[in-house]
Parts: C-alpha cells; sequence; structure tokens
C-alpha cells in the first residue's frame, strides 16, 4: 500500500491543496463536498451527498459482508491565514488550520487504492462537515450524519489526523480515551447595580464573581479523583459598562472536558454549586450547559488494526501513544455507537511546530502517502481476516 500510495502523490497533492485554497466552514462544505462526491463516482463507488447536510457517504463492495468505514473531515476555520504560500487560502478569514483539507485528500486517495482492490465485505468512506463547530442546536457533523443513516450496517470506523508536533514517518495510537468530551458553560451572576461611590446599596456581581472564580478553579484539584483527567475552564468574562457604575449582572462563560462519561454529570453539578454562591451573598445566576460532544474511546481492538498496519508501513520503533489531550474531537460520536479508533500522522514541517488552528499552520505533504497507506493497510487486514 505505501508504494501504491506513493504513485499517486501527485494527485494527493493536487487535491489537499485544492482544498486549502477553497476552504469552507462547517455546514457549508458545498464546493468541498461537490468534488468528493464527482471523484467518488468516477471510481466506481455507491455515493450518497447531503448526509448530515454536507456530508458524503460511498459504499464500495459487498454490503453482505462485513463493513469497516473511514471517516475524514472537510470543514476549515473562522481564521485569516497568514503563511506566504502558493496555494494559500482564497477566501478571507477562512482557512484549514486544523488539516482537515489533507484528511480529506488522504481519505480519496484511500478510495483511489481501494478501488483497484479485490476483498470482501464493504468499505464505506465518511466525508464529514462541521466537525469544528455546531449548527444552531450546537450539534456538529458527525452526530448529523449518524441521524442520517451513515452508521448503518458499519461493524469498524476508523480515522487519522494529522499532528503537527510528531515528525513524518511517526505515527501515534492509543487504546482507550484518547480526546476528551467537552461542554460549553454559559453563566450569569445577577446582583443589585448602582453608583460606585455607594457599593453598600449593591449587591455587586463583580465581588460575587470573585468568589465563583475561585470555586470554578478548585473544583478539579479539590472536588474530582485525581486519577480522573478533567478540566474546568473559564474563556469569558463580560461586564459592566462605565468605570464609576456597579452593573446589576456579570456573564461568565467556559469550557469543561473529561475523558470518563460518569464523570460528566458530576462536574456539570460542581458547576451548579459554585454557581450557588451568589445567593449565599444575597444575588442570583442563571447557568446553562451545551453538550459539545463524548469523550473519544478508541476500541481495543480498532487501535490493534491500526497500529498492526502502522508498524507494517513505517517499523516498529516509529509507532508509539500519542501525547494525551483533553482536545475535542466530533469523532467520539461514532466511536460511541460502533468500534473505532483514530491514530496521529506525524506531519511538522521544517522542524516548525505550527499548532492545530494557528494562522500559519501547515503540514509536510510527505505525511500524506503514509496516512493513506496506513489506512488501506488497515481496511485490507481488517476485512481480509473476517
Amino acid at each position: 500500500m505505501l508504494k501504491q500510495s506513493h504513485a499517486i502523490y501527485e494527485d494527493l497533492v493536487h487535491w489537499r491543496r485544492d482544498f486549502h485554497m477553497h476552504p469552507e466552514l462547517g455546514f457549508t462544505e458545498k464546493r468541498t463536498s461537490e468534488i468528493v462526491a464527482a471523484e467518488l463516482e468516477k471510481l466506481g463507488y455507491k455515493v450518497r451527498r447531503g448526509v448530515g447536510r454536507t456530508g458524503v457517504v460511498a459504499d464500495f463492495g459487498d454490503e453482505n459482508g462485513p463493513t469497516i468505514a473511514i471517516r475524514a473531515d472537510m470543514d476549515a476555520l473562522p481564521i485569516t491565514e497568514s503563511a506566504d504560500r502558493e496555494y494559500a487560502s482564497l477566501n478571507p478569514g477562512i482557512m484549514h488550520a486544523c488539516g482537515h483539507d489533507s484528511h480529506t485528500a488522504m481519505a480519496l486517495g484511500v478510495a483511489s487504492l481501494l478501488a483497484k482492490e479485490k476483498f470482501p465485505g464493504r468499505v464505506r468512506f465518511l466525508f464529514q462537515p462541521a466537525e469544528e463547530v455546531g449548527d444552531n442546536e450546537g450539534i456538529s457533523g458527525a452526530p448529523r450524519m449518524i441521524e442520517d443513516g451513515a452508521l448503518e450496517g458499519v461493524d469498524f470506523v476508523i480515522a487519522q489526523h494529522v499532528d503537527p508536533h510528531a515528525p513524518v514517518g511517526t505515527m501515534g495510537i492509543i487504546s482507550g480515551p484518547a480526546s476528551g468530551g467537552v461542554d460549553s458553560w454559559f453563566g450569569k451572576i445577577i446582583g443589585v447595580g448602582g453608583h460606585g461611590a455607594h457599593p453598600e446599596t449593591t449587591v455587586d456581581p463583580f465581588y460575587i464573581l470573585s468568589h465563583v472564580i475561585i470555586g470554578l478553579n478548585a473544583i478539579v484539584s479539590r472536588r474530582i479523583y485525581p486519577f480522573q483527567p478533567a478540566v474546568v475552564s473559564i474563556g469569558t468574562v463580560k461586564g459592566g459598562f462605565t468605570q464609576n457604575v456597579i452593573p446589576e449582572e456579570v456573564e461568565i462563560t467556559g469550557t469543561l472536558r473529561y475523558t470518563d462519561p460518569a464523570l460528566h454529570p458530576k462536574i456539570r453539578n460542581e458547576i451548579r454549586q459554585v454557581f450557588e454562591i451568589s445567593r449565599n451573598f444575597g444575588g442570583d445566576y442563571s447557568l446553562e450547559f451545551q453538550f459539545g460532544g463524548p469523550p473519544m474511546i478508541n476500541a481495543p481492538a480498532a487501535a490493534e488494526l491500526l497500529r498492526e498496519a502502522g508498524i507494517a508501513i513505517l517499523g516498529k520503533e516509529h509507532v508509539q501513544p500519542p501525547t494525551p489531550t483533553l482536545g475535542a474531537e466530533d469523532f467520539g460520536a461514532f466511536t460511541e455507537k460502533v468500534p473505532g479508533a483514530m491514530f496521529t500522522l506525524g506531519s511538522l514541517i521544517d522542524g516548525d511546530e505550527r499548532s492545530l488552528h494557528h494562522p500559519r499552520f501547515d503540514i509536510d505533504e510527505r505525511a500524506m502517502p503514509i496516512g493513506t497507506a496506513i489506512l488501506a493497510e488497515a481496511v485490507l487486514n481488517y476485512l481480509r481476516r473476517q
């Protein structure tokens, strides 16, 4: 598979740079999805458009046998690209700063390779919109595709994500929790406003806020078992409108992360208890949670399938567990339904760690034939063993 992947290197680069130059935000990936669907149809795949709004599902093989799916996300981010390159974004304020352009290109490469192979069972491609964002209900692309039947008949699901901190020729894979479940939370502390010269006539929401912030920052260190990964972070604080007036209310928002689904309701409850401080000081509060997605749990069998493929392509010494993270990845919605796993693909460019979501983000394109080969190898190994 690696030799065949190198043979289509120019195609991989062409697709990736084309998508990079024409990035589209979540649930607006119309151009990207149409190119993907057209390429798949040329290869002989059975294609469904408009899955999860702008997603594409494509099948190849015998539907009566086992089915393994490959997921590739397609959406870009609302970031202005600052790097000077010939394939820079042509869409102002939007760029592929998370590698989804390469994920899509590599998945097309896998589809191209597998269309030439004979194997029992079926491979399904899930070209997914909106991994980065939710819709007006806060729901991202993976759950929307699931609602539209993208996982029906699927036995296994695999994916990859480029890693700009790891060198080309390396792969990261781990069994168990591989990224965090996430909620956004939106709070409001309500007091009684008044003149800044007479604080005794007010219930100062800023004073209450100071205690709430301390309480929120104590949740993980004081209320959560130390061997259960968790994060509670504050993202914004907004309040007041002039220097000599104590406002009536202050808004505060943030995120929570976890890997153990059983911990999710406990963290929510701890945040509520902290906001109850407001009432102890004579004020009040409101608090809402928006579910962002479950943790991504790599099933042991799926992780081992990818690890074996990686070793076959790269050698054992180049396949290691990745650095743990509580960053969110909505691929967890798929692995919540069927066994699956995601690996990380080393893509460090010129020794310059261009982090995900950075305006200068880029990858070393020599990584793409490797990622393509690992996915193709894993699919063939899975289907030919059933």
